[in-house]
């Protein structure tokens, strides 16, 4: 299984990267930007479908809240008949999970190629990451990598000096991590309002899984953005901004859900 990872998403990151380092003249938050930027294209057809399935999921919202007012004493009968009408229109309603686990998976692989990469270590890492590089994108043992960018030192983590609380690329992670969420997952206050009626406790399972991501993964951008090196965090402050930059110009309704 680790030699799968490493072969499929591991060792193609990496020697990506390195690859754009080398033509980007030794720059290494340029090619961190540029990678990130080719990734997210790379994912376009998982978002596009994702928006096509919110949207279904808006259209069904006056359905939903007729099975809630019908079922609204039997808990079992009302999430089968929601289940059977998702069905129906397919739709997946934990599909909002998709882009973001993929996410997930490529931030562990870049992470593990960042680890790599971006350590204070001179020639001895060029060394360790040649025996990764395919053999026509082999670094020179003969200099170390350049880890600064703009203010940053890409090896440590994005903090102001001298206070410890979360730099700028770290902020701007979080808050566009929360903005792309948020316009990913309209259907929320919708489903919300139409489980008030009802006399069910609990959410259905879109509406509970949705808000719960709301808020999981830019908390857990903050909390990461402690620790991790500030590289990890350049890209996914990029794959954020990307992220909800594509959302505004795919759905015709993206301003008008962002501000609900």
């Amino acid at each position: 299984m680790t030699n799968i990872w490493q072969l499929l998403l591991y060792q193609p990151i990496l020697n990506a990267l390195i690859f754009l380092y080398r033509i980007l003249f030794s720059n290494l938050g340029g090619a961190i930007i540029v990678l990130t930027l080719i990734v997210r294209f790379a994912l376009s057809p998982i978002m596009n479908r994702q928006l096509k399935s919110t949207k279904k999921m808006q259209e069904l919202a006056p359905e939903l809240e007729k099975i809630k007012a019908k079922f609204k004493d039997d808990k079992q009968k009302l999430m089968q008949a929601q289940m059977e009408l998702y069905k129906q229109n397919g739709v997946n309603p934990a599909s909002g999970c998709l882009p973001q686990i993929v996410q997930l998976i490529i931030l562990i692989s870049l992470y593990q190629a960042f680890n790599l990469v971006i350590k204070p270590d001179g020639l001895e890492v060029v060394k360790k990451i040649n025996e990764s590089l395919y053999s026509f994108n082999q670094l020179s043992v003969s200099s170390a990598l350049n880890l600064k960018f703009l203010y940053l030192d890409l090896s440590k983590p994005d903090k102001i000096p001298g206070l410890g609380i979360p730099g700028l690329f770290v902020i701007m992670a979080t808050v566009f991590q929360f903005l792309s969420s948020k316009l990913m997952m309209p259907v929320v206050k919708k489903e919300e309002k139409a489980a008030a009626k009802t006399e069910v406790k609990t959410d259905d399972m879109a509406s509970s899984m949705q808000k719960q991501m709301l808020y999981m993964f830019p908390l857990m951008t903050l909390i990461f953005g402690f620790t991790m090196p500030s590289g990890v965090m350049l890209y996914w402050f990029i794959f954020s901004l990307f992220s909800f930059i594509q959302q505004q110009i795919i759905s015709s309704k993206g301003k008008r859900i962002l501000l609900k």
